[in-house]
């Protein structure tokens, strides 16, 4: 079969498309014939080489995908040959402390498909099949799998670790970008005032569209000062940041007394520095969080199918384009997310 792989880390020049060996399921695995797969940050951090992940070479990169079951291993009932579905990207025990409460992305043995082990950026996939959810006739394949990564990382964010409520204010960060589009329509969904940045006036209308209230121009404005004259100096119960080091002290000037900070992610860094002052006397909690539990999925890829959210593309590439859509991500070109499709399948 045809991959998208890398035999090194490096820049997006070590991106190839060529032969790969066929997968095969193993008793618990499903075949998936891919019809389309989606990028995220995280393809281009896998790219670059990731402290204290050292993968097997070559490496075919890719969490989001959709397409259709084509082969089922021995112990597999959950799916069957010609079912349509799409790959949640978190793998987790199922018997460790966390696992046996529900909480799948604690898991003391957390990995995620594409970044520690093989991805799913090809024709063909043996998948998990605990990690294939159902998608419904009338689902296109792009919507399928650009929404189970960045849907469910804003999900667990804003609904479960943050509780989000009606009436509350919230500001998203790179709301042009897979997550923050995502928690943009997530936030207007249970009913919070939503604030919204990103770098061009074009991707702010794209974030009105998803939901936003108001939106402000961080290439033209600095966001914690011009928060503060919108909140009338009262900051925001919510920030999702997954920025990092670049807007870390910003974020947390912008929580109201009694805020939540949240984060998935650090593009910018792994460090950054916090005054502590400002935590404790504002009495501020800094929450991190990572993926879903599989329940999270299922709650909110039900209104992706349904259509109550949207997965925003900004393009579809063929799989031998893959190069040019990482360039994409790293240079914020657009809005929502890159969608590639095998080339047999175009």
């Amino acid at each position: 079969m045809q991959a998208v792989q890398f035999t090194e880390h490096g820049d997006r020049d070590v991106i190839e498309y060529g032969e790969y060996p066929d997968p095969e399921p193993d008793r618990n695995e499903a075949l998936v014939d891919v019809k389309a797969g989606a990028l995220n940050h995280l393809d281009v951090f896998t790219r670059g080489g990731l402290p204290g992940v050292d993968l097997d070479m070559p490496h075919v990169p890719g969490s989001d995908a959709a397409g259709v079951v084509e082969a089922v291993g021995e112990d597999v009932t959950r799916v069957e040959p010609g079912d349509r579905v799409a790959v949640t990207a978190g793998r987790s025990c199922g018997e460790c402390e966390f696992c046996r409460h529900g909480e799948h992305s604690l898991c003391e043995s957390y990995h995620i498909i594409g970044e520690h082990v093989q991805g799913v950026h090809s024709e063909q996939a043996a998948v998990p099949a605990e990690n294939l959810v159902p998608v419904p006739e009338g689902v296109d394949w792009e919507t399928a799998a650009a929404a189970p990564l960045v849907f469910q990382t804003a999900w667990r964010m804003l609904v479960t670790r943050a509780d989000l409520g009606p009436g509350e204010s919230i500001l998203v960060l790179g709301a042009s970008g897979g997550v923050g589009h995502a928690a943009v329509q997530i936030a207007k969904y249970v009913g919070a005032e939503v604030y919204a940045t990103a770098s061009t006036d074009e991707k702010l209308e794209y974030a009105r569209e998803c939901g936003a209230d108001h939106t402000v121009n961080y290439e033209e404005t600095d966001f914690a000062p011009a928060m503060r004259e919108a909140t009338d100096g009262r900051g925001v119960d919510v920030v999702v940041d997954y920025v990092g080091p670049a807007t870390w002290e910003d974020s947390i000037k912008c929580l109201a007394k009694g805020g939540r900070l949240v984060t998935c992610g650090a593009t910018t860094g792994p460090k950054a520095e916090t005054n502590i002052n400002r935590v404790f006397w504002k009495q501020v909690d800094i929450l991190g969080s990572t993926m879903a539990s599989l329940g999270e999925v299922d709650d909110v890829l039900s209104l992706v199918w349904d259509g109550t959210f949207e997965p925003k593309i900004r393009e579809t590439l063929p799989m031998s384009e893959a190069a040019r859509a990482h360039e994409m991500l790293e240079e914020r070109e657009g809005f929502g997310k890159v969608v590639v499709v095998p080339d047999s399948e175009r």
